[in-house]
């Protein structure tokens, strides 16, 4: 559970970041405080798309009675594909103050929800501190989760540490071309790879409990796109030699093209199975063989299976 004394650390730390904003990699330094807003386009209070029991998540995250899950709007990556980009990228959502956030929390555990699952938090982290201490004075005592792109700063990840229990990082290209050309993000691979290796320090491999619930650790996501555009299969193997061959993998085929994806003939389309299963199959080669795979390439619905990458 996550410490309340880190908590109260980590506010303390981030008291006045919203004044000269240089929370993610953008390193924007805007006076979000007073009333200008940067890349990511946030400002003093935090917006929430959506709060709800999240069933969606990988088993040890959603659980039989779900995932405690809040959409934050906006992001500081503009993914031409991005799957949520009514309220990461059109902004739709609601402000709400620290004190409503908090209640949401707490809400969102007195449901059953075996955790709070905070999605692209990062542009959002002062707000969500502060609305956390609030909650954990309150009485929550679910694990926190870190659901991440992974475009995050190794200094933010420091800041944070004693305060989320499980990550839920995105591993997105190994290659910065890529990154930049899809994502905007011309930093993404260094930077992600900094702040993975952080949140793996802090947290490690993933620890369940008796029912197989997530209690602590890291879970990477690894979003296989058309073409190997991704870099996924190079992605694993920095995974296996600089983070752990125990890492639990989540290796997804739901890539569908939407948004602006249709400008970019190259990923105007699904992935296909071949493609998908040399990932899997390179996974299983290099001994990562804890996590999950999807059932179908062309399966959008996010349905995992198994307690093994390689499915029996």
């Amino acid at each position: 559970m996550s410490n309340l004394n880190s908590v109260k650390k980590a506010v303390h730390y981030f008291k006045d970041s919203l004044s000269s904003c240089c929370i993610c990699p953008r390193r924007c330094g805007v006076d979000r405080a007073g009333g200008k807003t940067g890349y990511c386009r946030a400002g003093l209070k935090a917006s929430v798309y959506s709060h709800l029991a999240h069933q969606g998540e990988e088993p040890p995250i959603s659980g039989e009675r779900g995932s405690g899950t809040i959409f934050f709007s906006r992001c500081n990556m503009k993914c031409v594909y991005c799957q949520n980009y009514r309220f990461s990228q059109l902004d739709e959502g609601k402000e709400v103050t620290t004190g409503e956030l908090a209640d949401e929390m707490v809400s969102l555990e007195k449901r059953g929800c075996h955790n709070i699952n905070l999605v692209s938090p990062t542009h959002y982290l002062p707000q969500i501190l502060s609305a956390l201490k609030e909650a954990l004075e309150k009485g929550l005592s679910v694990p926190i989760v870190y659901n991440t792109s992974g475009y995050e700063l190794k200094e933010t990840m420091e800041a944070i540490e004693g305060v989320m229990d499980i990550y839920l990082p995105d591993m997105r290209y190994s290659d910065n071309s890529a990154a930049k050309k899809y994502s905007d993000a011309p930093d993404y691979v260094e930077r992600n790879r900094e702040a993975v290796l952080e949140m793996h320090r802090q947290a490690g491999d993933l620890i369940t409990d008796e029912e197989g619930i997530a209690k602590r650790g890291v879970i990477i996501r690894l979003l296989a796109l058309p073409g190997n555009i991704s870099g996924t299969i190079e992605t694993l193997r920095f995974i296996k030699n600089n983070i752990s061959k125990n890492t639990y993998l989540s290796i997804m085929s739901q890539y569908y093209p939407t948004f602006k994806a249709y400008s970019y003939p190259e990923i105007s389309r699904a992935i296909g199975r071949e493609e998908y299963a040399n990932v899997v199959d390179e996974a299983h080669l290099l001994g990562l063989n804890d996590g999950w795979v999807q059932e179908s390439p062309r399966d959008i619905d996010t349905k995992f299976f198994g307690t093994n990458i390689t499915p029996e």
